[in-house]
């Protein structure tokens, strides 16, 4: 007789008794696990799960608003306003602080809000395009922009007036660029323009427009 048509015990190798398929163990395992315990897990991974993301607590005034966020530490300050505020104004264009599109104002200062943290900005009033001006009461520099074409797609509009806005602040408050010739006198002109503009890029190439625009706000137009 043929070692391997036995029905004896004798001869089976000693690995056969734990060789199980792959359905079979899955089987045993839902069968030797109650359903109540395994919801109960369930529910203890999930909160393993949300203390691991160690969410912060993050206050700022946006906009004239209090408003109180519970955000992951890695958040950007572009995704905080996006995602969590719907305050979709604010583009993001290459989320590598290369184009300018989520240019913001933070405490009068025009920063990159994708290239910062929210949690760096707990207790900073923040101000995005929504802010600036209301399509029923446009900022003056939003109203210019309309009445010089200063935009095409639009795409890059929201950051290069928050930009434009406080970097007319900047060349009042004399704070000198590359193109300065007279640090102790900063004035206005088209190169100081362009040169502080040049980190809002305009993909349509309306340049020449957004110059006009800023120009008439200065009332140098």
């Amino acid at each position: 007789m043929d070692r391997h048509d036995r029905n004896d015990d004798t001869d089976h190798h000693p690995g056969d008794a734990i060789r199980m398929s792959r359905r079979a163990v899955l089987g045993a395992g839902a069968a030797a696990v109650p359903v109540g315990a395994m919801a109960r897990q369930a529910r203890r991974d999930d909160a393993g799960r949300s203390a691991d993301r160690g969410h912060i607590d993050v206050a700022m005034k946006v906009n004239g608003k209090d408003v109180r966020l519970s955000l992951d530490p890695r958040t950007t300050l572009l995704d905080a306003l996006r995602e969590h505020l719907r305050l979709t104004g604010s583009k993001k264009g290459c989320d590598h602080g290369q184009c300018g599109a989520c240019t913001v104002i933070v405490e009068g200062r025009r920063i990159n809000a994708c290239l910062t943290l929210a949690v760096m900005h707990d207790g900073d009033a923040v101000t995005t395009i929504e802010g600036l001006g209301t399509p029923e009461r446009m900022h003056p520099m939003q109203r210019a922009f309309v009445t010089h074409d200063g935009y095409q797609c639009g795409y890059c509009t929201p950051g290069q007036i928050c930009a434009a806005v406080a970097m007319l602040d900047e060349i009042e408050a004399g704070v000198p660029s590359h193109v300065t010739r007279d640090l102790e006198a900063v004035a206005f002109s088209d190169d100081e323009v362009r040169e502080r503009m040049s980190g809002n890029i305009c993909r349509c190439a309306a340049y020449p427009n957004i110059v006009a625009a800023i120009r008439d706000v200065q009332g140098e137009g």
